[in-house]
């Protein structure tokens, strides 16, 4: 298996953009999110995306080498939603462990295609685990501030659960995004580290986190430095942030923590902000002289794109990051001068 360590010394390495924005692109009506086996399913399907893994299998196929064509070194699964927890919308908790495994085969059978093409830009996969709806610092109810949704033994459990899948699914890392909570994330990197001694396999975790508003703070509160120092005691692969802001908004948080970390940085912002229907409209030349900036700045070691990105951000975001070199940090500063 080739080492995404050794890949990061080498380049800035380039994550996928948005797999939501390119799946509404098929339309997917109620029967295609049902396909055969769901025929009968006695609530509504549509809208669940990681359940198309399972029935519309080609689709996440396209997407993932569309991002890989485009120049992208890392895909993330299709488990943005992969728990217990989330899938409780569905009534499809006893799915779970399919969906990650199934995710992360699909994905890893186009990066290990693409690999074979290339064999000197190894392609990864990153087994995505999103935020759940549930927090575990906050109450969901104004009236009564000292009620939780869920427990951080919950969450824990079933981050385990969706770690387990999608490690037996081939994913070559796993990547906590969207964080929004640090205690969920927590709660998720608790989870991985039980996976790693138990199988005794040392497998790379990324962390990102959200910023979610002007306030520079994350919804339980948190400042940029402060959510980098609450997860520092784990070793990370890298720290970084994505969705909620475009590319320009984020980069004073990257700031924040690129000075006072020995992680890599990984950032994956949104094509800009929302417009009042709720799109994306930044261009794929717009984020890129946006994101250039970062590199500039050596800011960063992995870039992507989140909500409302394309092949189309990718592929100009992947030629702009390859005429620079990694930020450098502690532990992938080589030792032979």
């Amino acid at each position: 298996m080739s080492n995404i360590k050794q890949a990061l010394k080498d380049r800035i390495l380039v994550l996928d953009g948005a797999m939501g924005t390119m799946l509404q692109a098929y339309k997917f009506t109620e029967e295609d999110f049902r396909g055969d086996r769901f025929k009968e399913y006695p609530i509504p399907l549509q809208g669940n995306n990681d359940l198309l893994s399972i029935t519309q299998p080609e689709a996440i196929k396209t997407v993932h080498a569309k991002y890989f064509e485009a120049g992208a070194d890392i895909v993330e699964t299709n488990t943005f939603s992969g728990t217990t927890i989330a899938m409780a919308d569905y009534q499809m908790e006893d799915l779970v462990y399919e969906l990650n495994f199934q995710s992360a085969k699909i994905a890893k059978e186009v990066a290990d295609e693409f690999t074979k093409r290339e064999p000197q830009k190894p392609r990864f996969v990153a087994g995505s685990m999103g935020p759940t709806n549930r927090t575990a610092s906050m109450s969901p109810d104004v009236n009564d501030p000292g009620y939780r949704a869920v427990t951080f033994d919950e969450l824990r459990i079933a981050y385990k659960q969706q770690a387990e899948a999608l490690v037996d699914g081939g994913v070559d890392l796993l990547l906590v995004e969207t964080v929004f909570d640090t205690l969920n994330a927590k709660a998720a990197l608790f989870a991985i580290e039980e996976v790693k001694e138990e199988r005794n396999i040392d497998i790379p975790i990324m962390l990102s986190g959200t910023i979610t508003d002007a306030s520079g703070r994350t919804l339980s509160g948190q400042t940029a430095e402060a959510f980098l120092i609450s997860v520092s005691h784990i070793p990370l692969l890298s720290v970084g942030f994505n969705c909620a802001l475009g590319a320009n908004l984020l980069q004073p948080h990257l700031e924040a923590i690129a000075g006072k970390t020995d992680f890599a940085v990984s950032a994956h912002p949104n094509a800009g902000l929302p417009n009042a229907f709720g799109e994306y409209d930044e261009t794929p030349e717009e984020m890129g002289a946006q994101i250039e900036e970062y590199l500039k700045k050596d800011l960063i070691n992995i870039i992507g794109g989140c909500c409302g990105t394309s092949p189309a951000h990718i592929k100009v975001i992947a030629d702009i990051a390859s005429k620079y070199k990694p930020r450098r940090h502690a532990e992938f500063v080589s030792v032979s001068h």
